[in-house]
């Protein structure tokens, strides 16, 4: 039992620190982007987003339980709402739009560790990184690289920024494959990258940081 204790605590410890570090990075960054480069508003809150899905593979390699991460990561989507209310830390929430975005992606954490956690941690970890990585990279390559772009639903997408979450999305779910001791084959990889950026082009208020990770969980949990 001590033993167990321990391996939660060291896995509670190294969570709280790397997300300790990721705020610490993300408020130099809005710094530096509000001295020198204003109209990079939102990369201190791509940072934490990208950043944020290492989480769930710390907690998998540290074997975090159950009850201890579902209450965590409860805890910080519920910190995460307030914040978006008080913006006590404005580099999480810099976005030049109304979105809910980040209590989305701590909603989306917290229910697929309702549903997949201990058991099926690889599901929670490819739907998790295709959010953090596939999103992410699209987010700021979309901003960076101009190319063709249209509207959906109010929202601006980018053909670079499309192709970056479909690239990464798939990157993503190789390297889960790769350390999942059963996972999909190529087919459906390609098949859950496909789906996730079709999904990412809705982003209402944020509404793709829910559904992206919570329907590439379930695809791969359902192939793998």
């Amino acid at each position: 039992m001590a033993s167990w204790w321990l391996q939660q605590a060291i896995g509670v410890g190294a969570v709280a620190l790397w997300l300790a570090l990721l705020a610490a990075a993300a408020l130099q960054l809005r710094r530096i982007s509000a001295n020198g480069n204003g109209g990079r508003r939102e990369w201190s809150r791509k940072l934490v987003h990208i950043g944020t899905g290492a989480v769930v593979p710390l907690a998998w390699l540290l074997n975090v339980d159950r009850w201890i991460a579902i209450p965590a990561a409860a805890a910080i989507t519920v910190l995460a709402a307030i914040n978006h209310r008080r913006r006590l830390l404005p580099a999480i929430e810099d976005v030049g739009r109304h979105s809910y975005g980040t209590i989305a992606y701590g909603a989306a954490i917290t229910l697929l560790l309702l549903t997949f956690w201990p058991d099926q941690r690889d599901a929670v970890c490819a739907g998790v990184l295709v959010m953090a990585l596939g999103d992410g990279l699209a987010g700021v390559l979309g901003a960076l690289i101009p190319s063709p772009s249209w509207q959906v639903w109010g929202q601006r997408k980018s053909l670079i920024g499309t192709a970056a979450m479909a690239a990464a999305s798939l990157a993503a779910l190789a390297l889960v494959a790769a350390a999942a001791p059963v996972a999909p084959g190529w087919g459906a990889l390609l098949t859950i990258a496909l789906v996730a950026t079709a999904l990412e082009q809705v982003a209402w208020l944020g509404l793709d940081n829910l559904t992206v990770p919570i329907v590439s969980a379930w695809l791969w949990s359902c192939w793998r």
